[in-house]
């Protein structure tokens, strides 16, 4: 599932493909929205809330879409083939003179009044890389329900809006503590350094092409020490590394099934319950 900073990347290049244009050409093949036409209508913007994206249209209407596992939006030249997956794939299509935007495998495509955005996200926490970010807020979220696992809680986009399982894994071996310790007892000081660093991660790497954990300046562990800095190859602390040597103590990483996602961690590393 994509993380928020990859999310907010997509909804720059809608931006910058759509906005201020007229829209020529649009279908929305999903068949509650299959007969609305947009055509004629300008774009007014497209921006990104945790890792949902809204599409703003003149008229006081609002795209609704999430890319969830393997959600896709392509720009394409007129002139251009094509290539983000098969026909029968294709959720979405806007297209003005210049670009076309087409959405594939979408499973969240919504056209709502964009006066009801907040029926679409207004569950959500403080945004990680929105001018709503609220660091207090989202540690009370996040502390809530303290007997919670720490990776479901981290998930949760009702706590703060933004993290998947990439930015989970990571943040919790900067944290020192495995994704199934409680949150409730995490220290104190521990819990609020972790919020404030998933912020400066994702802030890090909202402009990066590959996203990189391992070398972010201002990252500190739970110790207050500087985070290691990682090979060019090692860009990532234990995400996707099973049974790979850990970059800070050399000990092999191990990986399991939490709520259906892999977790990874390093045992010597990282302090709590393991399955």
């Amino acid at each position: 599932m994509p993380e928020g900073d990859t999310v907010l990347q997509t909804a720059r290049r809608l931006h910058r493909a759509l906005a201020g244009e007229v829209l020529t050409r649009s279908d929305l093949r999903v068949p509650r929205f299959a007969t609305a036409d947009l055509t004629g209508r300008s774009v007014l913007g497209v921006v990104s809330r945790g890792k949902h994206l809204l599409t703003r249209i003149e008229g006081g209407l609002t795209l609704h879409s999430h890319l969830r596992m393997d959600g896709a939006w392509r720009i394409y030249r007129p002139d251009e083939h094509w290539r983000g997956g098969p026909t029968h794939q294709i959720r979405a299509i806007l297209g003005n003179s210049g670009h076309t935007a087409v959405g594939y495998r979408l499973p969240v495509l919504e056209l709502l009044r964009t006066a009801d955005e907040e029926k679409a996200v207004g569950h959500l926490g403080p945004d990680l890389l929105g001018p709503d970010w609220d660091a207090d807020a989202a540690l009370r979220n996040l502390l809530a329900a303290p007997a919670r696992p720490l990776g479901e809680a981290l998930l949760d986009q009702r706590n703060l809006a933004g993290i998947g399982n990439i930015y989970k894994a990571e943040l919790c071996f900067l944290a020192r503590a495995t994704p199934w310790l409680p949150v409730g007892e995490l220290p104190g000081a521990t819990a609020a350094l972790l919020v404030t660093t998933a912020r400066q991660l994702l802030e890090a790497n909202r402009d990066r092409p590959v996203r990189i954990t391992t070398t972010t300046a201002r990252s500190r562990t739970a110790t207050g020490q500087a985070s290691r800095p990682g090979r060019p190859s090692e860009n990532l602390w234990v995400y996707g590394r099973t049974r790979r040597p850990c970059l800070r103590c050399g000990t092999p990483i191990r990986a399991a099934e939490q709520d259906a996602r892999p977790a990874y961690w390093c045992p010597h590393c990282q302090s709590g319950p393991t399955p």
